[in-house]
C-alpha cells in the first residue's frame, strides 16, 4: 500500500508542477484589449469561447489528474488503520485539583 501511495503523490506533485507552467504559459484573454477596442467588436476582447487550444486543453486534463490525486490521497488517508489516532490506551494522571466555588459573590463598593 505505501509503494501505491507514493506513486499517487508523485503522480500529485507532477500534475501541481503542470498546472502551474501551462497556466504561467497562457495568455490571458484580455492581454490584446487595448488593441481590440479600436475594432469595436467584443468578441476581440474577450476572445472567443468556443476555441481551446493546445495549452488550455493540457491544463485541463492536468488539473483533473491533480484532483483525482488528491481525492485518492485523502481517500486513503481517511481509511488506513495506521494513522488514525487512538487514545484509549493512554494512561491517565491524577485529576487536577480544583478549588472550592464561592458560596457567595463579594458586595460591590459604590463610592459616594
Amino acid at each position: 500500500m505505501e509503494a501505491f501511495k507514493t506513486i499517487i503523490w508523485i503522480i500529485n506533485i507532477f500534475s501541481a508542477l503542470a498546472v502551474i507552467v501551462l497556466v504561467l504559459m497562457q495568455q490571458g484573454k484580455g492581454a490584446d484589449a487595448g488593441a481590440a477596442f479600436g475594432s469595436g467588436s467584443a468578441q476581440g476582447v474577450f476572445g472567443a469561447a468556443g476555441n481551446a487550444n493546445f495549452l488550455s486543453r493540457s491544463t485541463a486534463m492536468a488539473a483533473t489528474v491533480f484532483f483525482t490525486t488528491a481525492l485518492a490521497l485523502g481517500f486513503i488517508a481517511t481509511h488506513s488503520s495506521k494513522t488514525s489516532l487512538d487514545f484509549s490506551n493512554v494512561p491517565q494522571s491524577a485529576p487536577a485539583q480544583t478549588a472550592p466555588a464561592p458560596t457567595s459573590a463579594p458586595k460591590p463598593v459604590i463610592p459616594e
